[in-house]
């Protein structure tokens, strides 16, 4: 038996929480960890006990904001951030999986919050047809080692 790398579990954990998401649009799953320890996980959605967009607006999802993006739901890179917080616990220098990259808004709290890497599996610029990964260029700029993971996963089951 071939035992598996840390990256590929928690890459494969995250594509598997994204699948809890409720998101009618997008779904993203992240995992934080330190070291080889898992200390938090997240998915994209509306704050714990609100609503799920998909059961209370099945058609379109959530009211959107001016850039087309659900005006409710946290990311789920802020989901996992906010969730180990709120637990007391320190993610300053984890590594954050995602599958998603970052948004520049996500970026920037990954920054402040001391987070040292960040491995994502899809871009979030080829998402949304915009120019560049401005989240991951952001990350790169001030020192956070941002890098897409490469290998191949099943991620069926999962709105990419």
């Amino acid at each position: 038996m071939t035992r598996p790398d840390f990256d590929d579990i928690f890459m494969e954990l995250a594509v598997n929480l994204a699948k809890r998401s409720h998101c009618i649009k997008k779904h993203v799953g992240a995992v934080l960890t330190k070291d080889t320890r898992i200390i938090s996980i997240g998915y994209n959605g509306p704050p714990a006990g609100t609503h799920n967009c998909d059961i209370e607006f099945p058609d379109k999802g959530c009211a959107r904001d001016s850039k087309g993006s659900c005006s409710l739901a946290l990311h789920a890179e802020q989901n996992a951030i906010l969730y180990a917080v709120k637990n007391n616990t320190s993610v300053e220098g984890s590594t954050l999986y995602v599958t998603l990259s970052p948004c520049l808004a996500c970026a920037r709290i990954i920054f402040s919050m001391g987070i040292s890497k960040v491995v994502y599996l899809y871009s979030y610029a080829a998402y949304k047809g915009i120019g560049s990964d401005e989240g991951v260029d952001f990350l790169r700029k001030f020192g956070v080692s941002a890098e897409q993971y490469w290998k191949s996963i099943e991620s069926h089951d999962i709105l990419i």
